[in-house]
């Protein structure tokens, strides 16, 4: 019985320090664009889109895995913060590295085996091997994408987003989905008509 109550104790104080990932404000603005996103709305989101998405995966996946890396992807935010998916290379390799210092402390604050079996997760997330985690990761690109194209592009035009950055996101992407790239590919070509992305 101790064992029971001291885990339960650590799991439910770290539900409490999960709740940090709604205080990561992101670049990203919702889809009508009314105010920037948080981490958390963005990991829910992804990871019910991954549930209804599932069916244009381009290799079959198992939906529970996906939804639980989608799930889990962000929480390294809590430490490492977000960075703009457009920013410079070294400030994007600066983050890289902050997010795999920060996955040491965040799943250090979980109990064993929890512990390894979300590091796993998430790993295997950015890992970008797997049927699932290729999917996963389309459906973390995609979201972004499809919101500017909703929000009218406002994040895209302030940063000056050109259509060859925003395509190297399709290429991932397409890893996971076809389907999904080339409607993505559709949207984006529209929004460079409209001029909304930098050609």
């Amino acid at each position: 019985m101790p064992d029971t109550i001291n885990s339960l104790t650590e799991d439910i104080a770290f539900i409490a320090y999960i709740d940090g990932l709604k205080n990561v404000v992101r670049v990203n603005r919702l889809f009508d664009g009314s105010r920037q996103e948080n981490t958390a709305e963005h990991s829910w989101h992804a990871a019910l889109s991954a549930l209804i998405l599932a069916p244009y995966a381009n290799e079959p996946v198992d939906v529970d895995k996906v939804i639980r890396m989608l799930l889990i992807h962000d929480l390294i935010e809590i430490e490492a913060g977000d960075t703009f998916a457009y920013d410079q290379p070294d400030v994007l390799a600066r983050q890289e590295q902050l997010e795999i210092d920060a996955a040491q402390v965040v799943f250090g604050k979980m109990r064993s085996p929890l512990r390894e079996e979300l590091r796993a997760l998430w790993d295997e997330f950015e890992a970008r091997v797997t049927p699932e985690s290729k999917f996963a990761k389309a459906i973390d690109r995609f979201m972004p994408i499809y919101s500017n194209i909703h929000n009218g592009g406002e994040i895209w035009l302030k940063h000056g987003v050109s259509v060859g950055q925003v395509r190297q996101n399709i290429a991932i992407v397409r890893e996971g989905s076809t389907q999904l790239a080339d409607q993505a590919e559709e949207m984006v070509a529209k929004a460079a008509r409209e001029g909304v992305l930098v050609t």
